[in-house]
């Protein structure tokens, strides 16, 4: 698909923050393996392989098909619906985490065995 125009693709909206919304505010766990962005609103939230899986489940609430990485190096866009990477415009900035932000994260809210409790 091209990069122009893509429904459900806003590039002009900034990321909600610097980590996942959800599990920040303390539903679940509270930490997360990977972050994903709502291409379409900015929200950030943790990957599916994340506990709470939060990314995807904002998506599928919100009716946002669009997700995209929010780690440093990434550049990608999924789409929850078809299941398909697809190419995009460039999103308002920042498009990832602080690089201080350790993976998982946040510090100091990843326990011992998290590498357990991944999906």
């Amino acid at each position: 698909m091209s990069e122009e125009q893509i429904l459900g693709i806003d590039p002009t909206v900034e990321p909600s923050g610097e980590g996942c919304v959800e599990c920040l505010a303390g539903d679940g766990p509270g930490w997360w393996l990977h972050l994903r962005r709502c291409a379409a609103c900015g929200h950030i939230g943790c990957c599916d392989s994340s506990p709470s899986q939060h990314g995807t489940k904002h998506a599928r609430q919100a009716g946002h098909p669009f997700l995209t990485s929010f780690e440093p190096g990434e550049d990608w866009y999924w789409n929850i619906d078809t299941h398909e990477y697809y190419d995009g415009p460039q999103l308002a900035g920042p498009t990832a985490h602080p690089s201080s932000q350790p993976t998982p994260g946040p510090s100091g809210r990843v326990p011992a065995d998290w590498q357990l409790q991944l999906h």
